[in-house]
């Protein structure tokens, strides 16, 4: 590191560090709708049953899960990016 990062109260940083996250969400989405047909794939493969609520669940748990972990991961990297970790355990 050769110094503190970006200001967070500069109004600029923010919203760049903004743009990669919203890129990893779109790839997040293309990951979570291939995760879902994956799972889907496998339980018309295994013979489960064929009931709506078992596809709505499985899809929803699956979807969701890759979801959530994608934007947790992003947002991650967007406090980093914004500078908000810098003033961590310096007393600011």
């Amino acid at each position: 590191m050769n110094g503190p990062g970006p200001n967070p109260s500069d109004s600029a940083a923010p919203s760049a560090a903004w743009v990669p996250f919203w890129r990893l969400m779109r790839i997040v989405a293309l990951c979570a709708l291939l995760a879902v047909l994956a799972a889907l794939g496998w339980l018309q493969a295994t013979g489960a049953p064929q009931r709506w609520e078992l596809w709505l669940a499985v899809a929803g748990g699956v979807g969701g899960t890759v979801l959530l972990s994608g934007a947790l991961m992003g947002l991650v990297f967007v406090s980093n990016r914004s500078g908000h970790d810098d003033s961590v355990g310096r007393g600011d």
